[in-house]
């Protein structure tokens, strides 16, 4: 086919908009596999070999235009990433063998479903998937694994070996064919306990004098950005942990892609207590519940700011999907239910290879069953009997 194929140590080697191109042509893009926010995360020193981020970025060009290209990252831990293999290092260390570096195709601490492999054609992502496989196996290392897969790509992975995993998620879908006309409209089609839990969380927000301010795209001042993350490093605090993102990050993702955000600022006596920020994308009607923190504790102002009013907002402006992140079983309380995603991995080690998979048929088992389990605790309405 007169590929040629590329291996690139940072974003800035290969084309923006021809990467941005071949992105709004993929099933499921996201502003997150966009140019400008996989920079951002390499500029402001967030992903770097020095946090255990080391780009290894592919293209395939033929006759000089990039028709296939995806971000690719040597990993020297598993943090950040969502999709939990602290197990199968283990399993490596107590053999004596080495885990890291792993080769791993994701987007650096962003546990969204969608397109990562951006290609022309299958052929294209075929041969994206044999180079991921081919790299790691030619490097010497332990493994390749590529995250939150869109269809296309859960099934041109199977195809070239890759073992499947899944996992759950909570996402919120507006009513097909009618759409949700308000929040109390949404609220009206929850069972009864479910929506009086939500009616009183909502109340004791409102008699603490908490009143919230949704500010889009270019309207995000400076001093909110800053006082978000104010918020954003206080909540790593509070779980004794370390946040991922700088404040550069932010800085440059709000001046190159400004349209994608969405902030939530709670005030109370004119003073800010809490953000919560979205990610949104007007021409798919879809919006990520991303980050959130608060200066002061204060009863069910979680639930509020990062639920209640990303939901009422998206039903306000005609939004089609929620998704609220990684894990959550209480989140189907507020109306988001269980979807499966999926990710695909390659092990070098035959044993280890056939160990994983055997593992995965038992994990992929339980997680249809549990999907079930869920779906049986829906907190909607059941539909009255014909």
């Amino acid at each position: 086919m007169d590929y040629h194929i590329g291996v690139h140590a940072h974003p800035g080697e290969l084309d923006a908009a021809a990467w941005d191109a071949l992105l709004a042509r993929q099933a499921q893009p996201t502003p997150f596999m966009r140019h400008a926010y996989l920079s951002a995360l390499v500029d402001s020193g967030s992903a770097t070999p020095e946090t255990g981020w080391a780009p290894a970025w592919f293209s395939v060009t033929q006759g000089g235009r990039l028709v296939g290209a995806t971000t690719a990252w040597l990993k020297s831990h598993s943090y950040g990433e969502y999709v939990f293999d602290w197990a199968w290092a283990d399993a490596y260390a107590r053999h004596g063998l080495a885990y890291y570096p792993k080769l791993l195709d994701a987007v650096p601490f962003t546990p969204v479903p969608g397109s990562r492999l951006l290609a022309e054609d299958d052929a294209v992502r075929q041969r994206l998937l044999r180079q991921l496989r081919d790299w790691a196996d030619q490097g010497g290392l332990s493994s390749a694994h590529l995250l939150f897969l869109d269809e296309a790509e859960q099934a041109a992975a199977a195809a070239q070996g890759y073992l499947l995993r899944h996992g759950v998620q909570f996402h919120w879908q507006n009513r097909p064919g009618q759409p949700y006309a308000d929040f109390a409209d949404f609220l009206a089609t929850l069972q009864r306990d479910k929506r009086k839990k939500i009616q009183q969380e909502r109340r004791k927000v409102e008699a603490a004098g908490v009143r919230f301010r949704a500010l889009e795209g270019a309207d995000i001042t400076a001093a909110d950005w800053d006082f978000f993350h104010r918020c954003y490093e206080g909540t790593y605090r509070a779980h004794q942990s370390t946040p991922y993102l700088t404040r550069d990050f932010f800085t440059r993702v709000a001046r190159d892609l400004a349209p994608h955000w969405l902030l939530f600022i709670a005030e109370r006596a004119g003073q800010p207590v809490a953000a919560s920020l979205l990610a949104i994308d007007r021409a798919q009607r879809v919006a990520w519940g991303r980050y959130w923190g608060a200066t002061e504790p204060i009863d069910c102002l979680h639930f509020e700011a990062c639920y209640y009013q990303p939901l009422a907002w998206c039903i306000a402006q005609g939004f089609e999907r929620f998704e609220g992140g990684a894990q959550g079983e209480h989140k189907m309380a507020r109306g988001l239910m269980p979807v499966r995603t999926t990710s695909a991995h390659w092990l070098a080690h035959p044993q280890f290879a056939r160990a994983v998979e055997d593992f995965l048929a038992r994990e992929g088992a339980g997680i249809h069953g549990y999907l079930d389990e869920l779906h049986e605790h829906s907190p909607f309405k059941r539909p009255a009997p014909a």
